[in-house]
């Protein structure tokens, strides 16, 4: 039986493109929502200009890696739900746009009652075309030590719909038919976008709101709205100093402390700064006409990536930052900045001893001279074809997130001061089980990463 002609098969955008789609919507929605993210992307979009114009290695560096164009573009998002069909229906969602679920984290080993992934492309192409990654964390309710109160949070949760009936029909649809047409395409990122909008009307009483402020500042910003607002969009700086002291210059109230690794000459990871957490407008109901409060929880960050380092070099970071702050139970107070450099001297600071040592991921390319010389490329190591500048080997990006970090970001979003209040408590089969699939192991797609590059150097 042949085919009838007049049917013409489907003609699908991309999931890049719906990502790109998404990415710039959410953005123009937060840069109206909150204002002060706008000037956070100018001040980023200036720095990264005088970077570049500075250090032209790096901007051939970035141009070799398609990093150069997807850096006006980059975001990460971050969103907090409150049960396991939350959970569940983000990933369907974010599949849609190619996102997947990479990495888990448990945030409650720094005081902070959530364990989260991070949705995020994970192939060399999709990440070229558009990073925009969104961190995801899962309130858990049994860290609520008040019986009654977890109860009572347990049942406004289960009460409440944070997709769109639009929303959860176009994500059967592209899961059916396998993709969206540019139309359907358009109507997701319209429909999927009211999930992330910030609602000023809390869904529950100011003293229950007050209950489960004292029990967590982010707690009650779960359990309390109708839908997890999206409470921070980051853009990526090359030099998250100069953009800290941009804030701080710009009368901007920064907070006091950059999360992560101190400042080096090769960066490594992740670093994190923010503005401080807005005190916006809430009306809390009460079958009488309500109350008048305000609500803290979501603010402007900027961030720094560096090199994606491998299992040995994470273990050396983690180390080395367990020493900074541990040093009199201080943690990230007093001269933490002092502490940090002085612990990170023992960490490797040039990128060839980063590689030989086995710390860091690196893409390896051939040079003009080396595509001109197959002949000389042969079999030799890697090492040296970088040392007869017939190859380079460039960082790959970190892509992912940093438990601590996070912590301290939400922490001095939420209230300022540092809470200990829990013990570690990682439980990813919980979260998996929740999610509705397993988390990628982010060192698996950066050794990918690397090994693709070597053997395209054979090619």
């Amino acid at each position: 039986m042949s085919a009838d002609p007049s049917v013409s098969p489907a003609v699908f955008v991309s999931p890049d493109a719906i990502r790109r789609l998404f990415a710039q919507a959410m953005s123009r929605m937060y840069r109206t929502e909150v204002p002060l993210y706008g000037d956070l992307v100018d001040l980023v979009a200036r720095i990264n200009a005088q970077v570049l114009a500075g250090q032209p290695a790096l901007a051939a560096q970035l141009d070799r890696n398609g990093e150069r164009a997807r850096l006006d573009e980059e975001r990460h998002g971050a969103i907090r739900v409150g049960t396991a069909e939350e959970l569940a229906t983000l990933r369907r969602l974010f599949a849609v746009m190619g996102m997947q679920p990479v990495g888990y984290y448990d945030l409650s080993v720094a005081g902070v009652p959530v364990h989260s992934t991070a949705f995020r492309p994970v192939d060399a192409t999709a990440l070229a075309a558009n990073p925009f990654r969104v961190f995801t964390s899962l309130l858990r309710l049994e860290l609520i030590e008040d019986q009654d109160l977890r109860a009572r949070a347990a049942e406004i949760l289960a009460r409440r719909r944070i997709f769109t009936d639009g929303a959860l029909a176009l994500i059967a649809q592209a899961e059916h038919a396998g993709g969206l047409s540019q139309a359907d395409a358009e109507r997701f990122v319209t429909e999927a976008l009211e999930t992330f909008r910030w609602h000023s009307d809390a869904t529950v009483a100011l003293p229950t709101y007050h209950a489960l402020n004292e029990a967590h500042r982010l707690i009650a910003d779960v359990v309390c709205f109708r839908g997890p607002h999206i409470n921070h969009l980051t853009p990526r700086t090359l030099d998250i100093d100069a953009a800290q002291a941009g804030m701080i210059e710009a009368g901007i109230a920064a907070k006091a402390v950059i999360e992560g690794p101190p400042r080096r000459a090769c960066p490594i990871l992740l670093r994190q700064t923010s503005f401080k957490a807005l005190e916006e407008a809430v009306h809390f109901p009460d079958g009488q006409g309500g109350h008048a409060g305000t609500h803290t929880a979501r603010f402007g960050e900027i961030e720094q990536r560096g090199l994606a380092l491998t299992p040995k070099g994470r273990a050396l970071y983690d180390q080395l930052l367990a020493q900074a702050r541990d040093a009199d139970g201080a943690g990230s107070t007093g001269d933490y900045s002092s502490r940090l450099a002085a612990a990170f001297v023992s960490f490797p600071d040039d990128h060839g001893t980063l590689r030989r040592e086995g710390l860091g991921y690196y893409r390896y390319q051939l040079t003009e001279a080396g595509r001109a010389a197959p002949e000389q490329v042969g079999e030799l190591p890697a090492e040296a074809l970088i040392a007869a500048g017939l190859a380079t080997a460039d960082p790959i990006v970190y892509e992912d997130f940093l438990p601590v970090s996070a912590a301290g970001i939400f922490q001095s979003n939420l209230g300022g001061s540092e809470q200990r209040a829990y013990a570690a408590h990682a439980n990813r089969d919980a979260f998996e089980a929740a999610l509705g699939a397993r988390v990628h192991d982010e060192f698996a797609l950066y050794e990918r990463l690397q090994k693709d590059s070597l053997n395209a150097l054979r090619r």
